[in-house]
């Protein structure tokens, strides 16, 4: 685990760095939304394009493991949805608590950690739990936030939806890089290295972002907050190893899957949830709580499925 754990090191290091850099004002809030907005439209769109042009789709779309993480991760939706639901939230509320409870950070956070972790060949893996998070649950979000609030679920309602899912970089540049890797084609030298350059800085300028996001978060409501964490961080991995071995899933994929499950919770969730005017101070604090506690749960369950033999 010692050995594990100095791997994953450096990745909360930086996270960490960012964190100090916020916190001192060294780095203000308008400096990170643009360096996340770097991230986001240029640097992880770069890099996904080039993990997207080298994936066989064939070789490694699989529909038991995309029906495995979808049972998994609904099964906490449902779980964490009903607790709130128990406890008199809105339904409104609950909905964002379920959301909170499945979501991780794995675009910023999971593919470069986890393909320097477990290889580049779980790219592949990782990117099918990214679709199923982006495509599946967070269009099941904007159908639940937008049907409670207009009495009705309408045919503007999944314009919402496929007008986000167009506009999303992260969505776009898989979509273009499986398009050309289909082609056959190489990238002509210039633009493959500009590619490379532009996708190499996303790893360390997406988890300095993290961290100095993170220092602009207060903990408010911090009982909720950690149930919802621990729920993300502990019930939402065991739950898809649960569906994992419901649907056959095994091995390696099984692994990959696993460990994505146990990312603590994404940022853009606190977007949504400002975007929404739904329980952001809670929403923010799970993800500071999960993250930080991250760094010892995610090394746990990496060295959990090394001693299984998983990865």
């Amino acid at each position: 685990m010692l050995a594990i754990f100095l791997k994953t090191l450096p990745f909360f290091a930086l996270i960490g760095t960012g964190y100090l850099a916020g916190r001192t004002r060294f780095f203000s809030q308008e400096a990170t939304a643009y360096l996340t907005r770097f991230v986001f439209y240029f640097a992880l769109s770069a890099m996904l394009f080039g993990f997207a042009a080298n994936l066989d789709v064939a070789a490694i779309f699989d529909w038991p493991f995309v029906f495995a993480y979808t049972l998994g991760t609904g099964l906490v939706w449902l779980l964490v949805a009903a607790v709130a639901l128990g406890r008199g939230t809105s339904r409104e509320e609950a909905v964002f608590e379920a959301h909170t409870g499945v979501i991780g950070n794995v675009g910023f956070l999971g593919i470069p950690m986890l393909a320097l972790l477990l290889g580049p060949q779980s790219v592949g893996p990782v990117l099918l739990v990214l679709a199923v998070d982006l495509i599946v649950f967070s269009s099941i979000l904007t159908m639940a936030i937008t049907g409670l609030r207009a009495g009705r679920v309408s045919a503007q309602t999944f314009g919402i939806l496929a007008k986000g899912l167009a506009e999303n970089p992260m969505i776009v540049s898989v979509v273009l890089g499986i398009a050309w890797g289909a082609t056959g084609l190489a990238l002509p030298g210039p633009v493959a290295e500009f590619m490379t350059m532009l996708g190499a800085a996303a790893t360390p300028c997406a988890l300095f972002a993290i961290g100095a996001s993170l220092s602009g978060r207060s903990a408010e409501r911090v009982e909720v907050a950690a149930w919802l964490a621990s729920a993300k961080l502990v019930l939402h991995p065991l739950s898809v190893a649960g569906a994992c071995w419901l649907f056959g899933v095994t091995g390696y994929a099984a692994g990959v899957m696993i460990a994505a499950a146990a990312l603590p919770v994404a940022g853009n969730v606190f977007i949504l949830a400002q975007h929404y005017r739904v329980a952001p101070q809670r929403v923010s604090t799970a993800i500071l709580l999960s993250t930080a506690a991250s760094v010892l749960t995610v090394t746990a369950v990496i060295a959990l499925l090394s001693q299984g033999g998983y990865i």
